[in-house]
């Protein structure tokens, strides 16, 4: 289960993947590699309006989701490479991935055996930061709402922490797809698509609960 703190327009939803081998030795779908290029035929598609909303669910807190701090989903679009395709990591990045360069919905991805629970998503207070990657660089996280574990925060729509992220030996994640009231069942409709596509490259899926809870913290 996921508490969630009350947010004016988050529509969150989180599920957990357990996959039957380690990452290292899970292989990806045609169809998934299909997905990976900006130009796939896709059940759905993003544009401004899509963007424009993203940015604006950011922004309650006091971030500011431009230049290095702009939406996963924005990072994507813009880290195609010429031939118009993105790079395979592994089955449960590149899933999230596709799902996300498509539906235009930023999606976090962690290693459950790297966190430790209770899970909530909240707004970080200011000067959080965290490494987000092996060269230990940082982001200043202040304002933006992030997945915490008991050890802090680990994971948003912007960049995931160094800490929680997946590699070879993973075998179980949790994700979650930071959607937003202002476009009604696309969360939905992007977990659906996001879980079917996990299913193919052999995993299974479960249902994580969000509890949103009844007032500000």
């Amino acid at each position: 289960m996921i508490r969630i703190s009350p947010h004016p327009a988050l529509d969150a939803a989180a599920f957990q993947s357990a996959f039957s081998s380690p990452l290292e030795s899970v292989g990806v779908t045609g169809s998934v590699r299909g997905f990976l290029r900006g130009d796939a035929v896709a059940p759905l598609r993003t544009d401004e309006i899509v963007r424009k909303h993203v940015r604006d669910l950011l922004r309650h807190g006091g971030y500011k989701p431009t230049g290095r701090g702009k939406p996963a989903s924005e990072y994507l679009l813009g880290a195609l490479a010429d031939d118009g395709t993105f790079p395979s990591i592994n089955a449960a990045v590149d899933v999230c991935n596709a799902v996300s360069l498509h539906s235009g919905l930023p999606i976090s991805v962690i290693d459950l055996d790297r966190a430790t629970g209770p899970f909530s998503i909240e707004i970080a207070p200011a000067g959080t930061t965290y490494a987000f990657n092996a060269a230990g660089q940082t982001i200043d996280v202040s304002g933006l709402v992030c997945l915490f574990d008991a050890h802090g925060p680990c994971a948003n729509a912007v960049k995931d922490s160094q800490r929680t992220k997946t590699s070879g030996a993973t075998t179980r994640t949790l994700s979650v797809v930071w959607g937003t009231t202002a476009l009604p069942g696309r969360t939905a409709a992007a977990t659906r698509w996001y879980r079917h596509l996990l299913t193919e490259c052999g995993a299974s899926t479960t249902e994580v609960t969000c509890e949103r809870t009844s007032s500000e913290s």
